[in-house]
């Protein structure tokens, strides 16, 4: 028995460095599990122990997309995998059965276009489009955190209510309505000002807006990648955006061939595809073959 973990909660505005967020989580698991073995993700898809965790800092923060970059690897040589959580979307390419990130950081990843800070429930809309078209007009849009990603999926039908699991901007519910009147604060308005297909066509340009952020991720690396791969590349994708945000993504990108992780580990855990991917590893080292996910 034992616990293994990855961590993304170091990048907080709590902490003043990453390796001061390290060390407080692993302070926490410690506290909770006691003296059960700990084991941590880093981003060469290996655990640590939590003392050289603590002496890596670096290399154990935000490691989750290796656990999924990992776990694709075992069954599909050739691929681009594209996970869109609620916050982040991760590009990883797959090479020859092997994680070809070029990336070890964040700020790594965000310069070669392995990461996109764009997700599907969490992100600010100011961050997606700097203006929009609202009655016939362009319209700068505010920069105050009124509306979130959540929202227009949410009116576009792309999650549900149920799916829309992170907290709303101005923490009232989950409604159609409620969400529409958060929108329209975008360009200093309300839902008294705008009409429900005004503010539905606003949801729709941004969200083509938010696949292109996307597409314009995986179109980088597929260039990097590229050279080296001759045969026809697939895309993988996953997360709670996997069809709405990266299958469109992928798309719009030219590629054909999409493949949704669902149908390798089933619907729930492709949307926490990292923690199925840390299972998975620590299952496969301990049997010492290959374990493969069963869905029930």
């Amino acid at each position: 028995d034992g616990v293994w973990v990855t961590i993304t909660a170091e990048l907080s505005d709590a902490y003043l460095t990453k390796k001061e967020g390290i060390n407080h989580v692993l302070d926490c698991i410690t506290e909770v599990f006691g003296d059960a073995p700990l084991f941590v993700l880093d981003v060469e898809a290996k655990m640590l122990s939590v003392e050289e965790a603590r002496r890596e800092s670096l290399k154990v923060a935000s490691a989750n997309w290796a656990a999924t970059g990992w776990m694709i690897s075992q069954v599909i040589k050739n691929c681009i995998v594209v996970d869109v959580g609620s916050t982040t979307t991760s590009i990883i390419p797959v090479i020859n059965g092997k994680i070809a990130a070029e990336g070890r950081t964040d700020l790594e990843k965000l310069q070669n276009g392995e990461l996109v800070y764009s997700g599907s429930l969490r992100t600010n809309i100011a961050t997606i489009i700097n203006d929009i078209p609202i009655q016939g007009i362009t319209a700068r849009v505010s920069s105050e955190m009124f509306a979130q990603s959540g929202d227009i999926h949410l009116l576009l039908d792309n999650i549900t209510e149920n799916e829309y699991t992170a907290e709303t901007c101005d923490g009232r519910g989950k409604t159609r309505r409620e969400a529409m009147a958060r929108l329209a604060r975008v360009v200093c308005a309300d839902i008294d000002m705008l009409t429900e297909q005004e503010i539905v066509d606003m949801a729709q340009f941004v969200y083509d807006k938010q696949v292109e952020q996307i597409a314009g991720g995986l179109k980088q690396v597929y260039e990097r990648i590229k050279p080296p791969i001759q045969e026809k590349i697939m895309v993988v994708v996953t997360g709670l955006g996997r069809n709405f945000l990266a299958r469109k993504a992928a798309e719009k990108s030219g590629f054909s061939d999409v493949i949704d992780m669902s149908e390798l580990v089933g619907a729930e855990a492709a949307v926490v595809s990292p923690s199925v991917g840390v299972a998975l590893m620590v299952a496969s080292s301990l049997e010492g073959k290959t374990v493969k996910w069963k869905q029930s």
